[in-house]
């Protein structure tokens, strides 16, 4: 009690498109009565019972939801059971002074005296730490807990103990980041490495050739693990091995790249490309944990920062913040946490997801118009970042100032096709993500509005 499950709850499910349910709120109005005056008249076995019925109905829903349990509910042997076996438990952390500062004189049958709620405190700790798969303190470590995503200073170090399971790891990487960090990530997985596999340098890893070596290299089994080392190709290329490899084995993802750090590895998005588009085949295919180190950026060359910055820029024109401005580890974890809440809301990239794309309909266009050479893909969203900003009538200093991208040269229709081939197509139309008062929106514009705007990007 006093933790602020009731304050942080309804933050939590708006977030993640969800009901939220605070359970002693709900017993009252069941009830008919307050839960001190219930306390009063019944006793406190009288109130666990009713309790635990609500609390098993509410965990037994047939839908998400995010719950607010009352401080006590762990003390019931059936309420852990279902805990353990139908939720995601979250321990938002408080110390006793702070919670007992919180719940003195709020006519709390159990927060009347301090030395006995002091000593309550210390006897459910236990209770708490046995039952919470995490534990939190604000809003993004929820959100980011919950998504499965690691963000600490360091985490490297830890990769082998943040590696769930106890199976064969199978270590992916390209040559220069496994010449940077492939020793520590090694030593970290200590006698659970089962093998290195080395794979290209950006986009040439997402190929069906490498794809296919992949494949034929692995040794692994069911329980078996595939852990990721490096960049967004990386991630993407070893996630959709795992994703297909005797019909799915887990891995997690670490990313080494800003880029990587804020949106590659997180969300489940898996693919390869194809000559004919970017990402054109994949699986959603949700790592079983995200390490992001903060502290590998500190090795990441200027070029590589910058394409980085064009998904933080992105994140943060969603978000309606200036994320940009952060410093390296509050800006990733707050970009992360921010990607984390969207694709948990739609984890299969049905609807919400969808604005995750801002900039990026007139990027992969590009990108497929240039081959996938010469261009990169940060150097792409900044570009398309411009073209849905203009298209939303819409300032474009920030992406300007920040990223400063020039037009670049490629063949016009060739660029056109490409855009016209976006997986967020309907029937022919093109669909794009642009910034409307209000936020993020979905919407078609006529093909000459969007061709004006891709011309833009593209030298005479």
């Amino acid at each position: 009690m006093g933790a602020g499950k009731s304050t942080l709850g309804p933050r939590v499910a708006e977030l993640l498109g969800r009901p939220f349910i605070d359970l002693d709120r709900d017993l009252e109005q069941d009830l008919g009565t307050t839960i001190p005056e219930f306390f009063e008249r019944r006793g406190e076995t009288a109130f666990r019972m009713q309790e635990e019925g609500h609390a098993i109905a509410a965990l037994r829903l047939p839908d998400p939801a995010v719950i607010a349990l009352g401080g006590g509910a762990v003390q019931t042997p059936s309420i852990r059971h279902e805990l353990r076996d139908r939720a995601f438990t979250v321990l938002l952390e408080v110390d006793a002074e702070t919670a007992w500062r919180r719940s003195a004189g709020s006519g709390r049958p159990l927060a009347q005296d301090e030395s006995e709620f002091h000593a309550l405190y210390e006897r459910r700790r236990r209770l708490y730490d046995e039952i919470a798969d995490a534990h939190v303190h604000d809003l993004d470590d929820v959100l980011l807990a919950a998504a499965g995503v690691h963000v600490h200073v360091g985490a490297l170090e830890s990769l082998g103990s943040l590696v769930p399971g106890d199976g064969p790891v199978a270590l992916v990487s390209d040559p220069h980041v496994g010449g940077i960090y492939g020793a520590a990530a090694q030593v970290a997985l200590g006698s659970r490495l089962a093998s290195v596999h080395e794979v290209p340098q950006g986009e040439d890893a997402k190929t069906a050739a490498v794809a296919e070596r992949l494949w034929s290299e692995l040794r692994l089994d069911r329980d078996g693990v595939v852990v990721a080392l490096g960049g967004g190709s990386t991630t993407d290329v070893a996630g959709f091995v795992a994703a297909t490899y005797l019909r799915s084995v887990a891995w997690v993802a670490a990313p080494t790249t800003l880029v990587g750090q804020v949106d590659a590895a997180i969300g489940g998005k898996t693919a390869i490309d194809l000559p004919q588009g970017k990402n054109l085949v994949g699986a959603f295919h949700w790592p079983v944990r995200a390490v992001i180190d903060p502290s590998t950026l500190e090795t990441l060359p200027e070029d590589q920062r910058l394409e980085g910055m064009a998904e933080v820029v992105k994140t943060g024109l969603l978000a309606g913040e200036p994320l940009w401005d952060l410093p390296a580890p509050q800006l990733v974890q707050r970009c992360a946490a921010y990607k984390a809440a969207v694709c948990l809301r739609d984890p299969a990239d049905r609807g919400d997801r969808a604005v995750l794309n801002l900039g990026h309909t007139f990027a992969h266009a590009l990108e497929a118009a240039a081959g996938y050479e010469g261009l990169t893909h940060g150097r792409a969203v900044a570009l398309g970042l411009l073209a849905a900003l203009r298209l939303s009538g819409r300032p474009v200093d920030v992406v300007e100032q920040l990223l400063q991208p020039k037009p670049v040269r490629v063949d016009r229709e060739r660029a056109w096709e490409a855009l016209r081939r976006d997986k967020k197509a309907r029937r022919g139309e093109v669909r794009l993500v642009l910034l409307s008062e209000h936020g993020p929106v979905v919407e078609g514009r006529p093909d000459a509005e969007i061709r004006s705007a891709l011309d833009e990007l593209i030298a005479e």
